[in-house]
């Protein structure tokens, strides 16, 4: 009796490699955050914090052009995509070199503003800011075609290299300087421009107009960048703000918490790169685009429960093992900021589901949580228990209303469907 066996060979798609990669990056973007809070210790710790929040507040500009490429490589032909993504070249470096020229000149004023040891590590940012928005248009375009690969490949090398770097300055030559740390950060931006094919890169597309596309384009570009905007201000103000307002050490100790507190956020962030693509095509079919935001808004929910339980019942062991018992006094507060960052997490889904929608009324929404969120902590900062506390009352009333919109919308096509009918 011969007996033949056929051997089932599991192939992982590219949303699938993608997913994996995401999660190695964040992992090697969270090592590098922890090794240099062992390394620098709190006070120290509190520059590097600075550099970061800015690293994080350029990745949320240049998303805008990421996602803008994104939509539209969907929507468009070749040959239009071509012109496009001309132009989103064209005017992301004439972005990026503004921005980068303006953050060197005013290098001595953002010193003061932050309290930071040193002007240098702005100028050294402000050089490779050009580069990063080259880098977001390139991996527009990787995420609009679902070449979750390649995608994957330039968030990898950006990584890598940053860790790399920075880490074997600081240990090799003992230096424990911000500027280190910027020189680590400025030569990532060209390792994260691969795979890139310059052969490719023209500005020919400058002033091309795409007739009816036009104001599509220049819509949805307006509303993303204000609705990153929003991303910049809940995310970010609340580091910049404590450096501000309290001392370094304070600071330092506050840079830790949010790093630690933000771990569902970036696991979230996954899930929002492939949601986008995922609702554009969906309407395009002609299909109901509901059930994957329930899916990832349950994703979401469940892991942000997980981090929120974990932190509460062992925070002292997570601040150890994390970060070292100089740090040990946030402890008390760390499940309350898992809280807030979980519940910006699952709201930001909805804004995202809904900007891949054309709607635009939950980016406004998150807009002026925002502003409420960075208010409150302008004038409830006293304590950093208080700042942390501020948050959740914003991003409690920021989720609930994300929320009584769906129902209103949802509520409304329905009555516009059964009217029709």
């Amino acid at each position: 009796m011969i007996s033949i066996s056929k051997k089932r060979t599991y192939t992982l798609t590219q949303e699938q490699v993608f997913m994996v990669s995401v999660l190695i990056v964040n992992g090697g973007n969270y090592a590098y955050n922890l090794i240099l809070g062992r390394l620098l210790g709190p006070e120290q710790f509190s520059d590097a914090a600075v550099l970061i929040t800015f690293l994080l507040v350029l990745s949320f500009v240049a998303m805008t052009f990421q996602l803008a490429t994104a939509k539209f490589s969907v929507t468009f032909n070749d040959s239009l995509l071509s012109k496009f993504v001309s132009n989103m070249h064209t005017y992301g470096i004439l972005i990026g070199v503004i921005t980068g020229l303006l953050t060197i000149v005013f290098a001595n004023q953002l010193q003061a503003l932050f309290h930071t040891s040193s002007s240098g590590m702005f100028m050294v940012f402000g050089i490779g800011i050009p580069l990063y928005f080259m880098m977001s248009v390139n991996r527009g375009v990787f995420q609009g075609k679902k070449q979750f690969k390649m995608l994957s490949i330039t968030y990898q090398l950006e990584m890598l290299s940053r860790l790399v770097i920075t880490l074997g300055l600081i240990v090799l030559f003992d230096i424990k300087s911000s500027i280190v740390i910027a020189i680590g950060i400025l030569l990532s931006f060209g390792f994260g421009l691969i795979p890139f094919k310059f052969k490719k890169l023209s500005f020919k597309g400058l002033g091309i107009t795409y007739a009816k596309e036009t104001k599509q384009i220049r819509r949805f570009f307006i509303i993303t960048a204000f609705y990153e905007f929003t991303q910049i201000i809940i995310n970010n103000s609340d580091i910049l703000l404590v450096k501000h307002f309290f001392e370094s050490w304070d600071a330092g100790l506050y840079a830790a918490l949010a790093l630690i507190g933000r771990i569902v956020y970036f696991i979230a962030w996954m899930f929002v790169m492939l949601l986008l693509p995922t609702v554009v095509q969906l309407k395009k079919e002609g299909k109901a685009t509901a059930p994957i935001l329930f899916k990832y808004v349950g994703y979401i929910a469940c892991i942000s429960l997980l981090i929120i339980g974990a932190t509460a019942v062992f925070p002292e062991m997570a601040i150890q093992l994390l970060f070292g018992e100089q740090y040990l006094e946030i402890a008390p507060l760390l499940w309350k900021y898992a809280l807030a960052t979980g519940l910006f997490a699952i709201a930001n889904i909805f804004a995202y589901y809904y900007l891949s929608l054309d709607k635009y009324v939950p980016v406004v929404i998150s807009g002026v949580f925002g502003m409420l969120q960075m208010g409150l902590v302008i004038f409830f900062h006293d304590s950093l228990v208080q700042v942390v506390h501020m948050q959740i009352a914003a991003m409690v009333l920021l989720l609930a209303t994300q929320i009584a919109f769906f129902f209103f919308d949802a509520g409304k096509n329905k009555y516009a469907r059964n009217k029709s009918l």
